[in-house]
């Protein structure tokens, strides 16, 4: 596989099956093919959390199904993000940090959001304490640290198998924590 630094306009549309012109109407540039990809990437996973959250029937499956559903996600794209820099130099390396740390921050706003929803609707129906705004952010930050932690620890370590029983443990002392 090419790093996203030698793949050109033409390796993407002889791999999607179209002319290079009908890729030209749409993007003027493949970065802009890029952000394509990454946005429709982050809609992906975002509806995929979406969609387990709302089959979870607890508080504590909600929560647990959130981080289970991203990471195995994340975890299963390694290799496509892994690839995209291949073969950058130290300039377009630094050009792609920009471009990661974007759409670093778009999950994490997508992901507070639907965070911040879950633990309100959870604090009206009686399941979790009353928390001020402040501290429902300073949640919702633990929560997505935490998440990260276990994430690049598997990543480093190569090791997966720990998914779920990390995740169980992790979501079972928070919940002790804030569960009425």
């Amino acid at each position: 596989m090419h790093g996203f630094r030698r793949v050109t306009i033409d390796d993407i549309a002889k791999a999607i099956g179209k002319a290079r012109s009908s890729l030209y109407y749409y993007y003027k540039t493949k970065e802009e093919i890029l952000d394509a990809v990454m946005a429709n990437e982050i809609k992906e996973l975002m509806a995929a959390i979406v969609t387990a959250v709302k089959q979870a029937p607890t508080s504590e499956e909600k929560i647990k199904v959130f981080f289970q559903t991203k990471l195995k996600i994340i975890l299963g794209k390694k290799g496509f993000f892994n690839a995209l820099d291949e073969g950058m130099d130290s300039t377009e390396l630094f050009g792609y940090q920009k471009i990661k740390m974007a759409v670093h921050q778009q999950i994490w706003e997508q992901e507070t959001a639907l965070l911040s929803q879950l633990i309100r609707e959870e604090i009206s129906r009686g399941e979790f304490t009353k928390q001020s705004q402040k501290d429902q952010e300073e949640l919702i930050f633990v929560l997505h640290c935490s998440l990260r932690g276990l994430k690049r620890e598997m990543v480093i370590r190569n090791d997966f198998g720990r998914i779920t029983s990390s995740i169980r443990i992790l979501i079972r002392s928070i919940m002790e924590g804030i569960k009425v």
